[in-house]
């Protein structure tokens, strides 16, 4: 394997679905090696073999359970990362999954690019706290102090902001941020996402502002992530809905012509970021299409090197029973594809494209 590309595992008792991502995110083989396995079990005789920056598990199998395998990953590999993925989703699978440190947890069925994000995203965000005990999370270290009966100062920094969480033997008696103090202050720390801890042992506070005990503080803490989790998937859900009925309406008129049949956007390696057109209920068909387009412009990108062509920026192929044209998306990696009979009115479709680019890049 190439020094410094990271090491992926999937597991899922379906075979067909390990097949397909297998497949599909094979595409990304310079950002990241991909091992897929059918059990829990054989989960865990991979990774006492060969170390992993990440691991996707179903949650329901035989034998040894996506959550299980959870709780082995962080006994054993703390530094590897866990995306839960089920068809079972809960409010109480998730909070059992977030509880026992899982990274992300996704919902059955997703697109696969969304998944690839997920795996992008965690391979190179560094979430977790570092410090003295760099393998152990935030709630690990306060668990510590207040199980060993400490006086001491947590000191948290997160993205140029400082916090600090005092305890007196044992208790949480005060927590405070540049604008905050008290519960407030506790609650808001626990909600950052990385950063790196001191403990700052014999630290007493001169402030006592919180009473409530230490479990029922991170109980709590966990109940607002998991809202906040569940606010903000919503408010992105909401936003990918609005980017795309935006590209909708920009690319109406293109669709509405004459001998178009299909409008794809997608990327260079063949994920569907957008698509219009009869096969709106069929996903494989449109992942096929995908692919295929994806195809044709690494045969064109190849055709342009070699008549010393520069870079793709737009195509127009006709063929004897079908047109298609190719626009290359500015400052995105992505491609606008259009299929339909031949006889569709190009100079429409480029005077359209030409007039609405600018805007889809920036929807994208």
């Amino acid at each position: 394997m190439p020094e410094g590309l990271k090491r992926v595992l999937i597991v899922d008792d379906e075979e067909d679905l390990t097949w397909t991502l297998s497949k599909k995110l094979s595409k990304d083989s310079d950002k990241f090696e991909l091992t897929c396995v059918n059990s829990g079990q054989e989960a865990v005789e991979v990774l006492n073999q060969v170390p992993f920056d990440l691991v996707i598990t179903d949650v329901r199998m035989p034998e040894v359970s996506g959550l299980d395998l959870l709780v082995e990953v962080k006994r054993h590999y703390p530094q590897t990362k866990v995306i839960i993925m089920t068809a079972y989703g809960t409010s109480d699978v998730q909070k059992e999954a977030t509880q026992r440190g899982c990274f992300h947890y996704i919902e059955k069925p997703f697109e696969i690019n969304e998944l690839r994000q997920l795996i992008l995203d965690a391979l190179t965000k560094k979430k977790g706290f570092k410090g003295s005990v760099s393998d152990f999370q935030l709630s690990d270290i306060i668990q510590l102090n207040c199980l060993g009966r400490l006086t001491s100062a947590l000191k948290v920094t997160c993205d140029g902001e400082d916090g600090v969480i005092y305890f007196q033997e044992g208790n949480i008696v005060h927590a405070e941020t540049r604008r905050l103090q008290g519960e407030s202050a506790f609650y808001h720390i626990m909600s950052w996402q990385g950063g790196e801890f001191a403990v700052l042992r014999n630290q007493p506070t001169r402030k006592e502002t919180i009473s409530k005990g230490w479990q029922s503080l991170l109980l709590e803490s966990l109940r607002r992530l998991d809202e906040d989790s569940d606010l903000a998937k919503e408010e992105a859900d909401r936003e990918k809905r609005m980017r795309q009925e935006k590209i909708q309406k920009l690319l109406r008129k293109i669709y509405l012509a004459e001998g178009v049949e299909h409008i794809l956007i997608h990327s260079k390696g063949g994920f569907p970021m957008f698509y219009n057109g009869n096969l709106a209920d069929q996903a494989e068909l449109i992942d096929e299409l995908g692919n295929e387009c994806a195809g044709f412009v690494k045969a064109l990108e190849k055709q342009a090197r070699f008549l010393n062509g520069g870079a793709l920026d737009f195509w127009e192929i006709h063929l004897k029973k079908r047109l298609c044209i190719i626009q290359k998306i500015q400052n995105q990696d992505a491609f606008l594809t259009i299929v339909g009979k031949t006889n569709i009115n190009s100079g429409f479709v480029r005077l359209e494209i030409k007039r609405n680019l600018t805007e889809l890049s920036d929807l994208l």
